[in-house]
């Protein structure tokens, strides 16, 4: 497993259309010096909107080079920099099938722990200029995943990512976007993501509310 790159950007206003704009901090671009990883985020990253963007369980995106390929083929594009789809980490050997929330790696100088996986919003629709691009990113099951900080360092492109343990519960990636958005009914699986400490905060709260709904 690799870092490929490390992207950053910080926010800036974009057009919606001839009358609208909003500020976003989806246009990352890569890094060419080694970079401090902080508990909230990387040096000179900075995120828009923090009621939905960053905090300790979204510190950095992490996405899987693998998909890139993927992507191009599908849309007929090869206009893909790393950093588009506002990742931080471009990774290599890390699919959604094979990293498991909880999940512990050491990159470069630094710690970090698998928390969930990403959903899409309309800021990555602008970034790709299709509209219907987050229902399509969704269901593709191509979502990367967040990490929050263990411990502090710097890391850079070509670091080495080593597994430093393994969550006991196995829960993918895969697992768990799967179960929140297609598989919303599977009471028996969401008391199993529950038990998984490392869940974000975020998650936890979605799926509790959603388990408390279903017994009533």
């Amino acid at each position: 497993m690799r870092l490929v790159s490390v992207n950053v950007s910080q926010p800036k206003r974009i057009a919606i259309d001839s009358q609208n704009s909003v500020m976003t901090g989806i246009f990352k671009e890569p890094v060419r010096r080694r970079v401090m990883l902080r508990t909230l985020n990387l040096e000179g990253d900075g995120q828009a909107d923090l009621t939905v963007h960053g905090g300790p369980d979204k510190a950095v995106y992490a996405y899987p080079i693998e998909h890139y390929d993927y992507w191009q083929g599908t849309l007929k594009r090869k206009d893909f920099p790393f950093g588009q789809f506002g990742e931080n980490f471009t990774v290599e050997g890390m699919s959604e099938d094979t990293v498991h929330i909880g999940d512990i790696y050491r990159v470069g100088g630094a710690v970090v722990q698998v928390t969930q996986p990403r959903v899409p919003c309309y800021k990555l629709a602008l970034k790709m200029e299709m509209p219907a691009f987050p229902q399509i990113f969704l269901s593709s099951g191509r979502s990367g995943f967040y990490l929050r900080v263990l411990q502090e360092g710097e890391v850079g492109a070509g670091d080495e990512i080593e597994q430093v343990q393994a969550d006991p519960a196995q829960l993918s990636v895969r697992d768990i976007l799967h179960l929140a958005f297609f598989d919303k009914d599977n009471a028996e699986l969401i008391r199993e993501a529950l038990k998984v400490r490392a869940l974000s905060a975020a998650w936890r709260e979605m799926l509790d509310e959603r388990l408390v709904s279903q017994s009533r």
